[in-house]
């Protein structure tokens, strides 16, 4: 190797098989030839039950909304929610292009693992790597058209799932959902961490079941405490880009696969942030 091809390590050999400081060859898989997707933006928590997917949801109806096309995928496979609370219960079909996804009431594309199984109940055990395979064929072999926006529902913690996302699909930015209890720092933490270490942007933190509000007077009650929410996204030099509440009415819409229905505007400030 000539000596203008060395980098400045100091006893550089010229040899950049073996080195860190090499470039390193993209894992980002190809999305289906009959896909065309601008913006991904995934959804990640450091530890389940902080309502994940209902920020996703959200997310994507706002943007809906405001007039973009929008997808979710529920890279969640072993919890999948998504087509529940939106009230899908087709199957996905496919043709010579791909598989199909399936459209919500509101004009939104989803895909998830529930919409390819005879029984939605069903456990789905697998080993990671074949989840892992799962989740990237939703990207390489699911037609989605033309989208503005693909939300990526992202099951909780640091695995392989989330670490799969991130190596084999463009991710643009990310939301981290948490809640207000004494973890917050903790689940926060792991997720921001992670998306440093695969240098994706930290788009802005949610905090889900930040309180409730007494129906009769309008009083917030926080019933976890004072969120701890907000010091640790300015410790991190993060946003906090939305507080929801714990809304049995947006609950019922949710049970109900009705959520398209709801008329809060707790994603409001978020979806202009990812917007912008």
């Amino acid at each position: 190797m000539s000596e203008e091809r060395k980098c400045s390590e100091t006893g550089c050999s010229g040899d950049c098989s073996s080195c860190s400081k090499a470039p390193q060859e993209s894992l980002v898989k190809p999305v289906n030839e009959f896909s065309k997707i601008k913006h991904v933006i995934g959804v990640i928590s450091g530890k389940g039950g902080v309502g994940k997917s209902l920020v996703t949801s959200m997310l994507a109806i706002e943007m809906k909304r405001k007039g973009y096309k929008v997808g979710i995928l529920d890279a969640d496979i072993t919890g999948p929610s998504i087509p529940k609370v939106f009230g899908v219960n087709e199957k996905a079909e496919a043709d010579d292009r791909g598989i199909l996804p399936q459209i919500t009431k509101g004009g939104i594309k989803i895909m998830s693992i529930n919409l390819l199984l005879e029984d939605v109940e069903a456990p789905v055990v697998w080993r990671g790597s074949i989840i892992s395979g799962a989740v990237t064929q939703f990207w390489t072999d699911v037609v989605w058209g033309e989208l503005d926006y693909l939300f990526i529902d992202m099951p909780p913690g640091t695995g392989d799932v989330p670490l799969t996302v991130f190596q084999s699909i463009p991710v643009e930015g990310i939301v981290i959902v948490t809640s207000p209890q004494d973890l917050v720092s903790m689940i926060v933490k792991k997720a921001y961490n992670m998306a440093q270490i695969m240098d994706i942007k930290v788009l802005g933190i949610v905090e889900n079941m930040s309180y409730v509000c007494c129906p009769d007077c309008g009083a917030e009650f926080r019933i976890f405490g004072e969120g701890k929410t907000e010091t640790v996204a300015d410790e991190l030099g993060v946003k906090l880009i939305a507080q929801m509440p714990i809304d049995v009415k947006l609950a019922q819409l949710c049970d109900d696969g009705d959520i398209e229905k709801h008329n809060v505007g707790y994603m409001t400030n978020a979806a202009d942030i990812i917007e912008e």
